[in-house]
């Protein structure tokens, strides 16, 4: 038997997935990490902790191969993008991890976007302005963490840094690359006048190389703890979102994806680059002859988690005791309520916002309370909010590239029946939801089966999604949401003016130490 690895090292685990070469999956692995938070909106990790779970994650799968008649052809890897970690002249670690989601770049984010270079650096790098980016993030830096700065002799994210430890490369997939806001999607190349914004130069950055790319010879320390044989090809794949695409077989014209997992985002695929003159999705590579457009939304399940946590504590509990899924069980409760909260909206900003308004200082809220509702009424007043959220980012894509002929539904939200129909309804179009399984993983699978000559194109992914489900709207559901959906879209422009202040505000008092008598 012949084996492929998928391998995703994404924000809050890292998933390994053993494929034989017709896709199916023959074992799975995940390996979690703490993602550090505080107040000043700091999202880091520990490098460590991280290039400890790529290790274990594939000692694990490997352990099941059978090296006297079994042979794994090829490790191909998915990764988070937008991460950042600062190097010194040795490439040892000056910063943890610096996440998509650290917002302490909203300063610097703020002063590029109001400046005559803010769109024309989004329209040649294809990145909205905003703190998750990596130009963003050397700006903040330089100017607030000088220290820090005028040390680091090298930058990368965290796949690049793994590769690194594992195999000393010191190269970038154009993917990755081209989420950093410093990368020119049209010249494939690092973008002289971002990285003079920066005061950084190309020597201080990975090698850009195309997804296919392949290289072996891990280290033999690390052989030692993965069992991987020094001559298994490695393939550098592509980032998460991109390769999630391609694993539920979203890359034809037309089709678009909808992944709700602990953040969201909507993409389509193309064969050629595609800017919005109103800045508000990005695009990016998958390989060098495909680009993804569409937009990431920050508040997904991570919303519903703190609805449970902190509506639903003793329910929570309550599904522990009964050994079951507490999401299940509340999404059972969203079921009860009809369709529009009776009037309860819900914007789901609780950590910024990027697509479509790219506000890092978007706060949350809660608008239509009465004495009628019920905690029942603000659970599925969230549900909906995060569907509302997706398809505002929906209506940009539609405006640049038209609309979707198909949708398609991944994520953990996608095993809930209820979100499922929610979707559909909200964007009043049928919605399918294929079985494949880990779709970033099964992705990096597919990019390594086609750099090793194991499939001739990408589209075949096809043969390895397996049977999809689709769910048709509800024609009793359009009225309500046809109305309240402009509501809450001019909710949100109303509001903008206030997220500057109450972000600021706090800013100012969440640090204080509180008084002691």
């Amino acid at each position: 038997m012949d084996y492929i690895i998928g391998m995703d090292i994404g924000t809050t685990s890292t998933k390994a997935v053993l494929y034989d070469l017709k896709g199916k999956v023959i074992d799975y692995t995940s390996n979690s990490y703490e993602l550090l938070r505080d107040a000043s909106g700091m999202a880091e990790q520990e490098p460590e902790e991280i290039l400890e779970a790529v290790t274990s994650g594939l000692k694990r799968v490997i352990g099941q191969i059978d090296w006297q008649k079994d042979k794994l052809k090829a490790v191909s890897f998915s990764s988070a993008n937008q991460s950042l970690i600062a190097l010194d002249e040795n490439y040892q670690p000056l910063t943890r991890i610096i996440t998509w989601g650290d917002t302490r770049a909203a300063a610097a984010a703020e002063k590029i976007k109001n400046s005559d270079q803010g769109q024309e650096l989004y329209e040649r790098t294809g990145t909205p302005i905003h703190p998750m980016s990596l130009l963003c993030k050397i700006l903040w830096l330089k100017e607030d963490v000088p220290e820090v700065y005028n040390k680091a002799a090298h930058y990368c994210g965290i796949k690049e840094y793994v590769l690194y430890r594992l195999f000393g490369t010191w190269q970038m997939d154009v993917s990755v690359a081209s989420c950093t806001g410093m990368y020119n999607i049209f010249e494939l190349q690092w973008d002289e006048k971002a990285l003079a914004l920066t005061g950084i130069n190309q020597e201080q950055l990975p090698k850009v190389v195309d997804a296919y790319e392949q290289f072996s010879g891990m280290k033999e320390e690390y052989t030692k703890i993965t069992g991987c044989p020094q001559d298994v090809t490695f393939v550098q794949g592509a980032f998460d979102g991109a390769l999630s695409n391609l694993g539920v077989n979203a890359i034809d014209d037309g089709v678009a994806a909808v992944t709700i997992g602990t953040s969201g985002a909507i993409r389509m695929v193309s064969d050629h680059p595609v800017i919005d003159p109103k800045g508000r999705i990005f695009c990016y590579a998958l390989t060098k002859n495909l680009w993804v457009i569409g937009g990431p939304v920050n508040n997904g399940g991570v919303v519903f988690s703190w609805a449970r946590d902190n509506l639903f504590d003793a329910e929570k509990s309550t599904a522990d005791l009964l050994q079951k899924d507490s999401y299940d069980l509340l999404t059972e409760v969203a079921a009860q309520v009809p369709a529009g909260s009776d009037g309860l909206l819900f914007h789901p900003f609780l950590g910024g916002e990027r697509a479509p308004i790219w506000d890092a200082n978007a706060r949350g809220s809660f608008f239509g309370l009465t004495q009628m509702h019920t905690r029942a009424h603000m659970l599925r007043a969230v549900l909906e909010g995060i569907v509302y959220n997706l398809y505002t980012v929906l209506l940009a894509l539609e405006e640049v590239v038209g609309q979707p002929k198909s949708i398609l539904a991944t994520g953990g939200f996608a095993r809930s029946e209820l979100w499922r129909q929610m979707l559909s309804d909200v964007f009043e179009r049928p919605v399918t939801v294929p079985q494949a399984f880990e779709s970033s993983c099964l992705g990096a699978a597919v990019v390594g089966m086609k750099s090793i000559g194991v499939i001739d194109e990408l589209a075949e992914v096809r043969n390895f999604v397996g049977k999809t489900e689709t769910y048709a709207p509800n024609p009793d559901h359009f009225d309500v949401y046809r109305e309240l959906v402009p509501i809450y879209i001019r909710l949100t422009r109303q509001l903008k003016t206030e997220y500057q202040t109450i972000a600021d505000f706090q800013h100012k008092y969440a640090q204080k130490e509180p008084e002691t008598n």
